[in-house]
C-alpha cells in the first residue's frame, strides 16, 4: 500500500484513518485470512530482489516513479524497512526552496517537483502557455490517459514531452545522489508506472549524478530500468506472502 506504514503495528498513517488500531487485525477479523501490510515501493524492491534485476545483488536502491517518488531499499541482500517500517520515504526529502506544500504538510519535498502527477500538471500548463508539441486534450480528470499520451509523445521524440521527463529525472537524480553518498549502492533500479518511458530516464538522471556526486563514490553504481514493468507491485506482494509462510501457518491456526 502507498502511505506512511508502520509494518510492526500494521497501521497505515496516510489512508484508512477511520480504521481503529491495526488494519491488519481488522482485515483478518473481517476475512478470516492471513494479512500482511507493506509499503508499495518496498514490495517492488522485494520483487526486484527475488525475481528481477536485483537478484544476487547486495545493496540496491529501487526508485518507484509514480504519483510520488518511492524508494525500496535492499541492504546486505535483504529488504530494509528501518526500525518500524518507515525507511525509504524518498519523496519527502526536502531538496527544493519552492513554497509548494506537499501532502505531508512540508514545503520543498522532492514529490512537489518530481512525480507523474507533476509531469501531467506541467504538460497542461505548458500547452496553455503555447509550447510547441503534438500533445493535446490533456486533463487531470483522466490522468492515466494524459500520462499515456505524454509518454508516447516522448518516446516518439516530441521535444516538449522529452523535456518534461528529463527535468523530472534530473530532479530525482539530485535525491539519488544523496542516497549514493550515504548508502554507496551498487545498483539503482527505476521501477513503477513511469518506467514505460524506459531509457529516457537514464541520461538526465546520470547527468544529475555527474553534477551532485563525488565521482569516486558513484563510479561503480549502475542505473537500470526494471524488467518487471507494471507487474512489480503484484509480484512483490506475492513474494511478501512467500517470505511470511511461517507466520501464515500460525495465523491460520489462530483464526481457526
Amino acid at each position: 500500500m502507498p502511505g506512511f506504514i508502520n509494518t510492526n503495528r500494521g497501521v497505515n498513517h496516510t489512508y484508512f484513518k477511520n480504521v481503529q488500531g491495526s488494519i491488519v487485525d481488522f482485515l483478518i477479523n473481517k476475512m478470516g485470512l492471513p494479512v500482511f501490510i507493506e509499503n508499495d515501493s518496498s514490495v517492488m524492491a522485494l520483487a526486484e530482489l527475488r525475481m528481477g534485476t536485483a537478484r544476487n545483488r547486495k545493496n540496491v536502491m529501487v526508485i518507484n516513479i509514480g504519483w510520488g517518488i518511492g524508494l525500496g531499499m535492499i541492504l546486505n541482500g535483504e529488504l530494509f524497512r528501518g526500525d518500524n517500517g518507515f525507511a525509504g520515504e524518498f519523496s519527502h526529502l526536502s531538496l527544493f526552496s519552492g513554497n509548494k506544500i506537499c501532502d505531508c504538510g512540508k514545503a520543498g519535498c522532492l514529490e512537489t517537483e518530481a512525480s507523474l502527477y507533476v509531469i501531467a500538471e506541467k504538460a497542461i500548463e505548458g500547452i496553455k502557455e503555447g509550447k510547441v508539441t503534438v500533445l493535446k486534450g490533456l486533463s487531470l480528470d483522466n490522468i492515466l490517459l494524459t500520462l499515456s499520451k505524454i509518454f508516447s509523445a516522448a518516446i516518439h521524440g516530441d521535444k516538449f514531452a522529452v523535456e518534461l521527463l528529463s527535468d523530472t529525472a534530473f530532479k530525482i537524480g539530485r535525491g539519488v545522489a544523496i542516497l549514493i553518498h550515504i548508502i554507496n549502492p551498487g545498483q539503482i533500479i527505476l521501477t513503477g508506472r513511469g518506467t514505460v518511458a524506459g531509457k529516457l530516464w537514464r541520461a538526465p538522471l546520470q547527468q544529475a549524478l555527474n553534477m551532485y556526486c563525488i565521482p569516486r563514490l558513484a563510479e561503480n553504481t549502475t542505473i537500470e530500468i526494471s524488467s518487471l514493468g507494471d507487474k512489480a507491485g503484484l509480484m512483490g506482494a506475492a513474494a511478501l506472502v512467500i517470505e511470511n509462510k511461517k507466520k501464515i501457518l500460525l495465523l491460520v491456526k489462530r483464526v481457526k
